[in-house]
């Protein structure tokens, strides 16, 4: 008996991509349901061409969508998958399969990311296994905000499957950039949050050029010639960047707490 498997995806003003995400679904799946929070592009409208189930839902975070989106799914099998993401030929076949024999509770597969234009195959992107195809009874998003990741029960049976998961993850630098300053505060207010310690200047300085030593040389970046480079240069600023922000938030309820 084939498996009817739910597809999942979360928006907002995605026309750029929804279109090549949603395409390669198309006789993949048993039903397509797509999570907006307000876009104000043509996303909607690209949606409904493909008939496929288009819901508005505030966003409160990338872990609470997520898991928003899953309840709606009409099947306790789903795959999600984010906008700027699409399967290749072999990774259909893969998926195909698995519905015709449905043996795990989750499925894993590699993610190859695309970074202005370049297949990236080193600096620590590559393999970037993902779960994103599995039985809703047995797991949920989870992680820390807005680095999510599907968490499984104890003792949940997974199994690799072929083919890649494409993700064109930046079209240009300064979106880079944007999306580092943007994705630094929202980790720095979350470990806030959390009660992580303020890092020292040492730490922060350390960690950063941690991150571009361990891409670049050890994960092989420099392989990737100047787009590796870029890559493991903004991963250093991200680390940085987060640090700073999270340091200067203990500062900032420091200063408050004198000030009384």
């Amino acid at each position: 008996m084939t498996q009817k498997l739910s597809a999942v995806i979360i928006t907002l003003n995605e026309e750029r991509n929804i279109e090549r995400c949603l395409q390669s679904l198309q006789g993949i799946v048993d039903e397509i349901i797509v999570v907006d929070s307000g876009s104000n592009d043509r996303t909607e409208k690209i949606c409904k061409s493909f008939g496929i189930r288009f819901l508005q839902h505030a966003f409160e975070g990338h872990i609470q969508q997520k898991n928003w989106a899953l309840q709606q799914a009409t099947f306790p099998c789903v795959l999600s998958l984010d906008a700027d993401e699409a399967l290749t030929n072999e990774l259909k076949k893969s998926i195909l399969q698995v519905k015709q024999n449905w043996q795990a509770d989750g499925y894993v597969f590699n993610r190859l990311n695309n970074y202005c234009g370049s297949w990236i195959r080193h600096c620590g992107w590559y393999p970037d296994v993902k779960l994103r195809l599995w039985d809703k009874r047995k797991g949920c998003w989870g992680g820390e905000n807005p680095h999510d990741k599907v968490i499984m029960e104890k003792n949940a049976k997974l199994k690799h499957i072929k083919g890649d998961l494409l993700h064109y993850s930046f079209y240009t630098i300064n979106e880079h950039i944007a999306q580092i300053n943007k994705f630094s505060s929202i980790a720095a207010e979350e470990r806030y949050r959390k009660g992580k310690k303020s890092p020292s200047v040492i730490s922060i300085i350390l960690r950063a050029k941690w991150k571009f030593v361990k891409g670049y040389i050890f994960n092989l970046g420099f392989l990737d010639g100047y787009p590796g480079y870029l890559v493991c240069k903004y991963s250093a600023m991200a680390t940085f960047t987060k640090y700073v922000k999270l340091r200067e938030l203990h500062s900032a309820q420091k200063n408050e707490n004198l000030s009384f």
